[in-house]
């Protein structure tokens, strides 16, 4: 049978009464502090599971949850990683202890950033962190700007994360392709310039992608106010007048002269010369084109450029403004309704008929011509010569 012991040492429970009662005030708080050989987390024991090496979670043996249990630790747990040879140091959470005793398993990208290699000793703490307030990235890549919704994508990803520290260069993994990003600041600032990334809202921002050139910025103006070979489409701006006339609205609108020429050359596919295949005699034949080439003269002829002015021009305005001119079509009336109406009863081909062989057939002459001269039948003769 269990019994409460709120002076038993080795019992959480009573750790943890001592620790808000008051009983250990004044002494020193013990933390979980011990050293491991580091291994990458796709050597890890069990099942392979490639997304835990896109996060910040570690393995760690069943002794060091034996040792945590009996101190007075934060939850939920963070660990603080440190290299001492090469002076660096980030933060992790911890997902599972299954790890064989005296080793650690921790993401490739953390034993990057720890310059360690496979084996190497490294040093676990446990620690408290604030909730991130803000972080500040930066792409290592411009492929990141192919990204449609960073957004989203990175909150699918720090899922895996517990932590953040500054001056870590973390990867995830988007549409089979690995995207590595830096962590160049986090709010609020501490001495252990890491943050928690457990249940918290955290604001990002983004620098801009290693490796990334800003567009040059134009003359500031999207009309040009010089062009060759005369007026630009859709004509000159003009800073006085009316909007019409400020656009040359004139020259654009769908039933003006340019714009009609240029539609109906558009439309006019079969404008070049046409050939009979059975020629009529003495008609001139087309001079047949040699199929070798021919001394002194050119084979390469220059093609003629499409006309590209179909339909109305475009139509350009200065910044910020609007234009409503358009042509107004009144709406018909009924008057208007009953005279189509009439001319649509009326005969369209009432005139009288032309022939392309002849003149015009005169009246009188249709009708003389038109009756057959009447045939007398022919009187029979007999053999003997006698009338019939």
């Amino acid at each position: 049978m269990y019994r409460f012991n709120p002076l038993d040492a080795g019992d959480p429970a009573a750790m943890s009464y001592m620790a808000r009662s008051g009983v250990m005030r004044g002494a020193a708080m013990r933390r979980f502090d011990e050293y491991f050989r580091c291994y990458p987390l796709v050597m890890a024991p069990g099942a392979e599971r490639p997304e835990l090496n896109y996060g910040s979670k570690i393995f760690l043996p069943p002794s060091a949850l034996q040792k945590i249990s009996q101190l007075h630790v934060q939850w939920p747990l963070m660990m603080e990683l440190v290299n001492g040879e090469k002076e660096r140091q980030t933060h992790a959470g911890v997902l599972e202890f299954v790890a064989e005793e005296g080793r650690a398993y921790i993401p490739q990208w953390m034993m990057q950033t720890l310059q360690l290699d496979v084996g190497d000793m490294i040093q676990i703490k446990s620690t408290s962190l604030e909730l991130a307030k803000m972080v500040k990235l930066q792409p290592q890549s411009t492929n990141f700007l192919d990204i449609s919704d960073p957004k989203a994508v990175l909150e699918k990803a720090f899922r895996n994360f517990a932590t953040l520290t500054k001056g870590d260069v973390f990867n995830f993994e988007y549409n089979d392709e690995v995207y590595e990003v830096a962590v160049l600041e986090v709010k609020p600032e501490t001495d252990k310039m890491g943050v928690c990334m457990i249940e918290t809202d955290v604001s990002v921002e983004f620098a801009p992608p290693v490796g990334y050139v800003e567009p040059q910025k134009g003359s500031g103006t999207s009309t040009p106010r010089s062009t060759k070979g005369g007026l630009p489409a859709g004509g000159l701006m003009h800073p006085q007048g009316t909007m019409a006339q400020s656009i040359n609205y004139d020259s654009i609108a769908p039933n003006s002269t340019t714009a009609a020429t240029g539609a109906r050359a558009a439309s006019s596919h079969f404008i070049s010369e046409g050939h009979k295949l059975n020629a009529k005699k003495g008609a001139k034949a087309p001079t047949p084109k040699p199929s070798t080439p021919v001394a002194g003269t050119s084979s390469n002829v220059v093609p003629v450029p499409p006309r590209r002015t179909n339909g109305p021009m475009p139509l350009r305005l200065p910044p910020n403004k609007l234009f409503f001119g358009y042509e107004v079509k009144p709406v018909k009336t009924d008057a208007d309704k009953e005279a189509e109406k009439e001319n649509a009863m009326r005969p369209h081909f009432a005139g009288q008929g032309q022939t392309l062989r002849g003149a015009v057939k005169r009246k009188g002459e249709a009708e003389d011509k038109g009756k057959a001269p009447e045939k007398k039948p022919s009187e029979g003769r007999r053999l003997d010569g006698r009338k019939s």
